[in-house]
């Protein structure tokens, strides 16, 4: 059976796990661990995103964060080609890193944001790695310490988080780490571990109590909420389908998108394919991706091709042309 497409709405709040290949190890030293983290927190900044939670251990990786405009794949794409190619370089090692493609389960913020930030900061103390509160509040390699005020880290959302604990930091800070602490005895949680309507209702038996009470909801594997987070979510991408289609019907094309705006801009196309760096020339390939992107939902890798310039150069376009609109 095909696998789904991967749901990448633009601010939502999206737990990505990555894995090692065969449950590999994926770090192996401190200094994999930093340069990993430091590169997150580049990539996480220029995709205008926030990370509310993370932590790494031996073998994957759990994240949460809450995409921008440009959704998550970019960032994550970034993100682990590099790690790969820095890994194997450093290790002299082939192959494949990770296990298949990250996963990631979009999910209802209002309902499980906090109880993800506990379960995606106790995982060495569910892994054993360390025992108590304490040493989790020293421990280097999660979020933790960040949301208690040890260590700041820019890319780091935590306000989020404490403002739903108290109205000074200091009582705030209180607050969560006894939240995180009553985690402890929680142990492994499946249900935040994945979506779909048995881990969003809380189990089999929640389930079956509501068909036997005759209650339908909207599900989806690739969704942690409720019904009507799903098919609002679905409603918001369908919406946008059809904007994409009616351009499309009406004969819109990449080419055509190109012509008009050479045309409203006076602007030479042999020049505009020739990566030229002209501000005339770069307004309107910014304005050309960004209408490509938001009429036909194409891809930069796909509007590049047209205009002769690398991915990244329309990535930087589309984000500078964002920024201006703001």
């Amino acid at each position: 059976m095909p696998r789904k497409a991967r749901l990448d709405a633009p601010g939502a709040l999206h737990h990505i796990i990555v894995r090692g290949i065969n449950k590999a190890p994926i770090f192996k030293d401190d200094q994999d661990k930093t340069l990993f983290l430091k590169r997150l927190g580049e990539n996480v900044h220029r995709g205008h995103c926030t990370v509310h939670a993370w932590v790494l251990m031996t073998n994957h990786v759990h994240l949460l964060f809450k995409s921008g405009k440009d959704g998550i794949s970019s960032v994550m794409r970034k993100q682990l080609t590099w790690y790969a190619q820095y890994f194997n370089r450093r290790h002299s090692r082939t192959g494949h890193l990770f296990e298949n493609r990250y996963k990631s389960i979009l999910c209802e913020e209002e309902t499980y944001l906090l109880a993800l930030i506990r379960y995606i900061h106790l995982n060495p103390i569910r892994a054993k790695i360390i025992q108590t509160m304490e040493e989790l509040d020293r421990y280097a390699w999660t979020g933790h310490r960040a949301i208690i005020g040890k260590i700041d880290y820019f890319w780091m959302d935590i306000k989020a988080c404490l403002s739903e604990f108290g109205g000074t930091r200091k009582k705030a800070v209180s607050e969560y780490r006894r939240f995180v602490r009553e985690g402890i005895e929680e142990g492994r949680n499946p249900s935040l571990t994945g979506g779909g309507l048995v881990r969003s209702q809380g189990g089999w038996s929640q389930v079956v109590a509501m068909r036997r009470r005759g209650q339908k909801e909207e599900y989806d594997e690739r969704i942690l909420g409720s019904g009507d987070f799903v098919a609002a979510l679905f409603k918001e991408a369908e919406d946008r389908q059809l904007r994409q289609t009616k351009h499309k019907r009406s004969g819109q094309t990449i080419q055509k998108i190109i012509d008009a705006e050479c045309r409203d801009r006076q602007i030479n196309e042999r020049e505009l394919k020739a990566g030229g760096k002209r501000p005339g020339v770069s307004a309107a390939r910014a304005a050309i991706a960004c209408r490509c992107r938001e009429e036909l939902g194409s891809s930069a890798a796909e509007i590049a091709r047209y205009l002769g310039v690398n991915t990244s150069s329309i990535v930087r376009s589309i984000e500078r042309m964002e920024k201006e609109k703001k």
